[in-house]
């Protein structure tokens, strides 16, 4: 299923910037399967079809991590702000605001 992952002409964007962009679509794409995969792990009964599906979740969030590691090592402010913001402890909020200021 096709969809318009551009906002400006293609032809116009450099090749970074497509790269980038079908990068921001992959991520998205495998955020959403990570959802799905959620919200059937939620209803269904039957132990092998669960195993299964968990395991393909896994794969969803590794594809995901791997998708959001390019992104971060493209680019720096992003980089900076998730490093104050991910796997600490505290009030995330006020993490995320600190880090903004700080980039």
């Amino acid at each position: 299923m096709p969809f318009d992952q551009y906002h400006e002409p293609p032809e116009e964007l450099p090749a970074e910037t497509r790269t980038f962009a079908r990068m921001i679509a992959s991520l998205i794409e495998e955020a959403e399967a990570i959802g799905w995969y959620e919200q059937r792990l939620a209803v269904e009964p039957e132990a092998d079809a669960r195993a299964i599906m968990e395991n393909a979740q896994l794969e969803e969030f590794k594809h995901f991590s791997m998708d959001l590691e390019f992104l971060l090592r493209r680019t720096e402010e992003w980089r900076k702000v998730m490093q104050r913001v991910l796997f600490t402890d505290g009030d995330i909020v006020a993490l995320g605001e600190q880090a903004e200021e700080e980039a």
